[in-house]
This record gives C-alpha cells, sequence and structure tokens, in this order.
C-alpha cells in the first residue's frame, strides 16, 4: 500500500492527514496515538482529532492499555476488522470467484463457480458474475461488513472500466464495470487477472527479497491462458496502454499452432493448461496431478515440454526486466515439483546466467488474483480514507 510519511501542509490538509494516520496504524499497529504523532510528525491534538474521526467511521479500533510510554498507560489503535470490506471478484475461462477482505487483509468469504465461460454469451457470464457478487454481498452483511467496493478481476486488457480484449473468451468490447456497479450498486473498477494476481502475491504471498516484503519480481498466472503480471518497486506496471505482461502471447515456437490472438507458437498454445491436460491426455488438472505422482510418462512428458517452453519465454523476461524473482501461479505453481526443472534448465539455457533469480511457487495459486481485487479496494480505503467517508449513508 502507498503509506505518505509527512504530514500535508496545503489545500486537502484534512483528507491527507486523515490518510496519513490510517497508513500509519495499517503499517505499524497496534500503536498508541502519541507514536502516531511522532512519526508522522502531527501534533498530539491533530492526531487525536483525526483518530477520533477515523474511529467513528469504523476504521480503526482501539484496545488498551497495551504500552506504557512514559509511565502512562496508552490505549493502542489496530484497524478494525469489521470496519469495511473489499469485494473481490474474477470471471475466467473455467470459473468464476468471488473473495470478501476485511480491512485487516483476513479473508471472510471465498467462493468459486466452476463453469466453462468460452461457448457463453458475454450476458450471461455477466448475469452469473452478478448473482455470485450479490452473494458474495450476502454474506458480508450477515457478518456486518459494509462493503467499500468491488475490483473484477478479468482474463484481457481492461481500461477504464471497459473489457477491450479478451483472447480467450472472445468477447467484443463490454461496459463490464458500468453493468456490475449498476447491479450491485457498488463502485466497480476493472483490471487484468494478472496484474491483481501479482499483487495478491505481493500482499499475501508471504515471499522476502532481502529481508523486507519482494516488490521486484514477475508473477506467472498459469491457467487456461497465460498472463505475467510486472511488479516493479511495489507497483504493478502496465505499460502505456495497459498492455504490459501478456506473457502468455510471447512466441516461443514460431512455426508452432495458431493462437487465439492470431499469432503462432505463443507460449499460451505450447504451455497452457489446456495443451498440457491435452498432451498428457487426461481431463483434469487433479487427473494430471495423480497421473504425475503415479509417474506415468505421458504426463510428465507433457509436463516437462510445458516447463522448457515457458523456460524460453522466462528468460526473455529476465533478460529485458532483471526481476528479483520470478513468482510461478496458477496450474504452473501446482505443476512446480514436476514443471520448476525443466523450466530453470531452459532458463540457463537461453541466457547463460551462473546464477538467475529465484523461482518461487506461489502459496495462492488460483485465488491470486481474487484475492488481489479485494485487496485493492481495501487499500483504496486505507490511502484516501476521506473519500470513503464522503461516499459512506
Amino acid at each position: 500500500m502507498t503509506v505518505r510519511s509527512e504530514p500535508a501542509q496545503h489545500a486537502g490538509m484534512r483528507a491527507s492527514n486523515l490518510a496519513l494516520v490510517l497508513g500509519e496504524v495499517a503499517r505499524t499497529g497496534p500503536v498508541s496515538r502519541a507514536r502516531v504523532a511522532a512519526r508522522t510528525g502531527l501534533t498530539k491534538s491533530s492526531v487525536s482529532g483525526l483518530v477520533a474521526d477515523l474511529i467513528s467511521a469504523g476504521l480503526i479500533g482501539e484496545s488498551g492499555p497495551a504500552a506504557t510510554e512514559r509511565g502512562r498507560p496508552a490505549t493502542a489503535l489496530s484497524l478494525a476488522p469489521g470496519g469495511t470490506a473489499g469485494l473481490g471478484l474474477e470471471i475466467n475461462v473455467d470459473y468464476l470467484a468471488a473473495v470478501v477482505t476485511d480491512l485487516t487483509d483476513a479473508p471472510r468469504y471465498h467462493h468459486v463457480v466452476r463453469r466453462d465461460n468460452r461457448d457463453r454469451e458475454v450476458d450471461e457470464v455477466v448475469a452469473d458474475l452478478v448473482e455470485v457478487a450479490r452473494t458474495a454481498a450476502g454474506s458480508a452483511a450477515a457478518q456486518g461488513l459494509p462493503l467499500a467496493g468491488a475490483c473484477v478481476a478479468v482474463p484481457g486488457l481492461a481500461v477504464d472500466g471497459t473489457v477491450i480484449r479478451t483472447p480467450n473468451l472472445r468477447w467484443p468490447r463490454v461496459d463490464l464495470a458500468d453493468a456490475v456497479g449498476e447491479a450491485t450498486g457498488l463502485d466497480v473498477e476493472l483490471e487484468n487477472e494478472a496484474n491483481l494476481a501479482a499483487l495478491g502475491e505481493m500482499w499475501f504471498g508471504g515471499h522476502e527479497h532481502e529481508g523486507g516484503p519482494l516488490r521486484d519480481f514477475v508473477h506467472v498466472s498459469g491457467e487456461i491462458g497465460i498472463g505475467g503480471g510486472i511488479v516493479v518497486g511495489g507497483e504493478v506496471f502496465r505499460g502505456a496502454h495497459a498492455g504490459a505482461g501478456e506473457l502468455g502471447h510471447v512466441v516461443v515456437a514460431p512455426d508452432g499452432p495458431r493462437c487465439a490472438c492470431g499469432g503462432h507458437g505463443c507460449l499460451e498454445r505450447m504451455a497452457g493448461q489446456q495443451e498440457i491436460l491435452s498432451r498428457a491426455q487426461v481431463a483434469t488438472m487433479a487427473d494430471l496431478t495423480r497421473a504425475c505422482e503415479a509417474g506415468d510418462r505421458a504426463a510428465l512428458d507433457a509436463v516437462t515440454d510445458a516447463g522448457r517452453h515457458l523456460g524460453v519465454a522466462l528468460a526473455s523476461v529476465l533478460t529485458l526486466l532483471d526481476p528479483a524473482a520470478i513468482v510461478l501461479g496458477g496450474a504452473f505453481a501446482t505443476l512446480a515439483p514436476w514443471l520448476a526443472t525443466a523450466t530453470e534448465a531452459s532458463i540457463a539455457r537461453h541466457t547463460g546466467a551462473t546464477a538467475p533469480p529465484p523461482l518461487l511457487v506461489s502459496g495462492l495459486g488460483s485465488d491470486a488474483a481474487v484475492r488481489g481485487a479485494a485487496g485493492t479496494v481495501v487499500r483504496r480505503v486505507i490511502d484516501d480514507p476521506a473519500a470513503y467517508l464522503a461516499r459512506r449513508p
């Protein structure tokens, strides 16, 4: 999350300082008012007034005495678990998902609907997503959690609330944010699923680099489609037209089969989930995992081939971006025990690097994008609590 480190001295001071105080509590809580004042540079009286507003809004709770400063017991301030929550939604090729995350990042609801969306009408998929969203909102309401908004992860290019391109769903332009917002009454934003998966991994994946959270890496979303989320300095890199990270359409076999994007030999066609299942002659990922565990030759060869093609694509990524790590997510995380060795060998062959960055395995798997979507909403509140307060009934 973005946390301000200095008090504001200009118009909008209250809004900026609300964010400053809430950000400090989010970063270091439980913490006393005196320490918030010392760390932010605000006066103790200013902090007390801002904290009172945040407590009244339900964003901060206090408990104590939890610390002692100069011999005086002090109450501790923390984010309030019941203050507000974010709704994360995901449309993917073969499932819909929803997660509700509270202000402390704790998941409070999680549901996945397995359904092949490739040959369905857009309106049908959107109607199903709205139903998933309403059920999730009902669970939040039953827990006394007001939703601050929703974020939808989509398997394609999304700009300003509109789906521009979805190669695997073949959708036309869809004003998806407006459609979901009108049906649910929530403020809705839209983002590419690979970008959100990368954010979910950074916030919830638990990986560290040089003693701190991993903040420079590439997350590879391995589903039926393959996406790459690029994180630089703790922020997603989207490119000039929000199209960065389309790893699935990097060409790894120029004479390979035609891809849905119109190209030939794209990584998605050579190492996508559907291709691996087909070559392994199994129907589902569960079947594939069991076959690999049993030492089935066709399954192991299919996964190894996918790992080699993935390594070809990642070699170029490493050469171009020099990330601290690569994180394998989705199906690639599930298949890592049989895929990672081939991927590492392919990277080494195509880069000549003697010490390439580590190949890490996501603990979130296919949940990374929807967790990142819910976390995005929560962080909007922490970064700008004044805007959230202005929207409250």
